[in-house]
């Protein structure tokens, strides 16, 4: 009679006359995590903050802000500029997540109830590879623990308008203003709470929210830097677009092209931006000189 962790382990199929034999194993847990298995026993509990909850957090949420912000200024440069890098952040930072997680396999603290949800534990008797018999799509789950996706995620959008806001009300404006410094950690503080209480609801290590929460936080500063200035530049409360076209629109259409084409200080290693806003080489210049040149004949 064959025994229960035995058709865990392996099932066996003849087929037909010819004997073909299909041979289909069950995924076995690799032996280190029956060492560890003392330490993954905590409780499944539910999520404090469900998995819906979390694009409302960090990508609703900074839409209000961000959109409010652009009804009170009516800068529309402000606002494209603001929504494309918060959602630029979050995606980029969901992507790396999600591979690190599916990469790396770390176990949830609730691992063992995942793999056992009738706490009777079964390992093989040969490898001492421990065989669970739970749901496999709960299973699969629980090796999904490094790092934290809610962590990463709150961080990435929560992270992004912190640095938005305190370009907006100019926190380093070297006056010392308490106040305003408070309300760029509020976002911050909030994506925080999300991190610690997927450490209190057992669904991760604190070095999984650790790497998680900096993870978003790096994110967030590429993609706030790459669209606006930083918060202490002079120009730090509208995007580069902004100061390019409109601030100082002059020096734009200065930059675009020559003013003549005879100047007599135009030297052949100099370099300008063409119209369409690439910079040009020394060789590119001087076939632009020579093209002007024939037209004006």
């Amino acid at each position: 009679m064959v025994s229960g962790e035995e058709k865990w382990k392996r099932r066996e199929t003849t087929r037909g006359l010819s004997g073909r034999r299909e041979l289909a194993v069950l995924p076995v847990v690799n032996s280190f995590v029956q060492d560890m298995m003392t330490d993954l026993r905590y409780p499944m509990k539910d999520n404090t903050v469900p998995f819906w909850a979390v694009p409302i957090i960090g990508i609703i949420g900074p839409m209000i802000i961000i959109t409010g912000i652009y009804f009170k200024k009516r800068n529309v440069y402000d606002f494209h500029h603001a929504i494309l890098g918060l959602l630029f952040s979050v995606l980029i930072t969901a992507v790396i997540t999600d591979a690190i997680k599916d990469g790396v396999g770390r176990p949830r603290p609730d691992f063992f109830w995942r793999c056992f949800p009738d706490g009777v534990p079964a390992y093989d008797t040969f490898t001492t590879g421990v065989l669970c018999h739970g749901k496999a799509s709960v299973i699969k789950e629980g090796h999904k623990s490094f790092p934290s996706g809610h962590t990463s995620w709150s961080f990435a959008g929560l992270g992004f308008l912190s640095w938005y806001l305190a370009g907006k009300i100019k926190v380093f404006d070297r006056r010392g203003h308490v106040a305003k410094l408070c309300i760029v950690i509020l976002p911050l503080l909030l994506a925080a709470l999300v991190a610690v209480s997927r450490v209190d609801d057992y669904w991760h290590h604190w070095q999984d929210v650790f790497t998680g929460g900096i993870l978003g936080l790096v994110v967030s500063s590429f993609c706030y830097l790459q669209f606006f200035p930083m918060p202490s530049d002079e120009n730090g409360l509208w995007p580069h677009e902004y100061a390019r076209h409109i601030l100082d629109p002059d020096q734009l259409e200065n930059n675009a092209q020559p003013t003549s084409v005879d100047r007599p200080n135009f030297l052949p290693n100099s370099s300008f931006r063409s119209s369409n806003g690439l910079e040009m080489g020394n060789s590119s210049q001087a076939l632009e000189f020579m093209e002007a040149g024939r037209r004006h004949q």
